[in-house]
């Protein structure tokens, strides 16, 4: 079937997860963020997901703003630092995180070709309301879907079912974006026909629903959503 809706991960897909981080360790009085910004940005993300995945396992479900912070707090620790003031400046830039170059234009044309476009995240309400409204794409979105409907964290089911229940859409009429490997694999186990944006020319994950599609960036989605 043609597709109908394109749905798109937030964090790493949509928003730079770096760019919190980064554009901290730019400002006057950052020098020790300065020496040690990827790798903290890297510690930070990894954990942020490890607690979504271990919070779904034993069922002990708390919002992604709290994630968040925790997963932040082991990063600093990490790294050495030390400093709440820097703390709370990488959370409040965490609210605002740059959208990559493409999204707009992207977003724009998918409009254009009258397919649905939506957020799928793990995201909590409001932090996915900040990111769309500081990167002003809210009019070029249909919907924000947030896990915290269900209580669980993808890659659960019960997550990607909230696509097909707003849309009303069949699985195969869902093309799915994401930059992470293990949601694909899930989006795809689904039923969802898949794009992963893999902006670093990672190897792909070793899981039983690879990609349908692999991408450097997201420009080529409306080509791929029109041609299916």
């Amino acid at each position: 079937m043609p597709i109908t809706t394109c749905i798109f991960d937030a964090y790493g897909t949509l928003f730079d997860v770096s760019a919190a981080a980064r554009e901290a360790a730019a400002e006057p009085g950052n020098a020790a963020l300065a020496e040690c910004w990827q790798a903290l940005a890297f510690d930070w993300r990894r954990k942020q997901l490890e607690y979504t995945w271990l919070r779904a396992i034993t069922h002990e479900h708390r919002d992604f703003w709290r994630v968040t912070r925790d997963a932040l707090d082991w990063a600093m620790e990490a790294q050495g630092l030390r400093d709440a003031g820097l703390r709370e400046r990488l959370l409040a830039l965490y609210w605002t995180l740059s959208p990559y170059p493409e999204v707009p234009g992207m977003l724009t044309r998918l409009k254009q070709a009258g397919i649905g476009t939506a957020i799928l995240s793990n995201g909590s309400p409001d932090m996915l309301d900040g990111a769309v409204r500081s990167a002003g794409i809210g009019a070029l979105l249909d919907d924000v879907l947030s896990v915290e409907s269900v209580g669980i964290y993808k890659p659960a089911p019960q997550v990607y079912e909230l696509v097909t229940t707003r849309f009303g859409c069949a699985r195969d009429e869902v093309l799915f974006v994401s930059s992470n490997g293990w949601d694909i694999n899930g989006a795809a186990g689904y039923g969802f026909f898949t794009a992963w944006v893999n902006r670093m020319g990672e190897p792909r994950d070793r899981l039983d629903h690879p990609p349908h599609e692999e991408l450097a960036d997201l420009t080529p989605i409306p080509d791929i959503a029109a041609a299916i």
